[in-house]
């Protein structure tokens, strides 16, 4: 296993720029015109990737009123029932061809999620460049095997996983036959809090698996996806949508276009502030040099006359020699007249 991969030609991984993938989810409500809209802003704001899910409800859920189908406390879906949710949130398979045309024109990936053996098939079909495994799916070691013969990239989303589940994944898929293979940290809570998100995971990840890791990120705002590329995240997955306001399953965790581009903005900032590991200065900084102390004649100093604490001082700027030898020139004697302002160097000296 590598500790990189490669997406269409994209290599990811470490010492390449952060693969920014933007969620479409069911952001597009129901509206194709909407959701090829969805594709040019996710262009528009700097993303590598726009990412769909492939799903129906009914390869999702059945179609029950029992309680145990009924969503928990806890999400912006409380009490709702699972298979009218997934009848919301899903983008019809007719779409999903049309919309990585769109995003192939725009010279952005695009790929998806499967849920199930007939969504893999179908987006073999599509030729899709990578697979997504949803933090939901990680158990799904059927599902697992059906990704990894595909041969293609997968990325794997870790929410609510332990490290043993994880280690079983990652094994099921490298056993089936997946040579290309990156973990997101994920918190499985819709919104997730910043203070839930244990971003030091994400070096962890990588480590104990020799792969990308990065992050699948349901905060609001851009703080945190910033301090995961600190971290070493490859990888940032966020949703997108055109407006909060329109509602929909995942609008209150979704970032506006503005909101993405400032995002996006803010990761290549942070990437080229990394930089590595110096202590030369720069060329800038070398410049600067010349504004650090100094020891300088601060008074009238006759022939003779010795340095003192009085005539001499450790002060800015840098013409004079080190501050570091103030004790060695206090005492010694000039040796000729020397007016305040005067750089102090040793030919001064008697």
């Amino acid at each position: 296993m590598g500790s990189d991969i490669s997406i269409a030609g994209r290599r990811v991984g470490a010492g390449t720029p952060c693969y920014l993938i933007a969620e479409m989810s069911a952001n597009h409500g129901h509206s194709f015109a909407k959701a090829v809209e969805l594709v040019r802003v996710a262009k528009d704001a700097g993303a590598d990737a726009i990412k769909l899910q492939t799903y129906t409800p009914d390869t999702m859920t059945l179609d029950s009123r029992r309680p145990e189908f009924l969503i928990g406390k806890g999400t912006l879906w409380e009490g709702r029932n699972l298979y009218e949710l997934y009848g919301e949130a899903f983008t019809p398979w007719e779409w999903q061809p049309k919309l990585k045309a769109v995003a192939e024109e725009l010279g952005l990936h695009c790929f998806s999620t499967p849920f199930d053996d007939s969504a893999v098939n179908f987006l073999e079909g599509m030729n899709v460049p990578a697979h997504k495994i949803a933090s939901f799916e990680l158990v799904d070691t059927g599902l697992l095997r059906k990704v990894a013969a595909t041969g293609k990239p997968v990325i794997m989303s870790t929410g609510m996983a332990t490290l043993a589940e994880i280690d079983e994944a990652v094994r099921t898929l490298r056993e089936a036959g997946c040579t290309q293979l990156a973990l997101l940290k994920c918190t499985s809570a819709y919104p997730s809090l910043p203070e839930d998100m244990n971003l030091r995971t994400i070096p962890h990840l990588a480590e104990a698996f020799g792969v990308p890791a990065g992050l699948s990120d349901h905060t609001l705002g851009i703080a945190v996806p910033v301090a995961a590329v600190a971290l070493g995240a490859c990888i940032i997955e966020k949703h997108l949508t055109l407006r909060r306001s329109d509602g929909g399953p995942d609008a209150a965790f979704s970032l506006e276009p503005g909101e993405f581009k400032a995002m996006v903005d803010a990761v290549r900032v942070a990437e080229g502030a990394l930089g590595r590991v110096n202590y030369e200065a720069t060329e800038k900084e070398a410049a600067s040099r010349i504004f650090r102390r100094s020891l300088f004649v601060v008074k009238d100093v006759k022939a003779g006359e010795l340095f003192t604490g009085d005539n001499v001082r450790s002060i800015r700027p840098g013409h004079g020699m080190s501050p570091k030898y103030l004790d060695e020139v206090i005492g010694r004697r000039a040796n000729r007249d020397i007016v305040p302002g005067t750089p102090l160097s040793r030919d001064l000296m008697g």
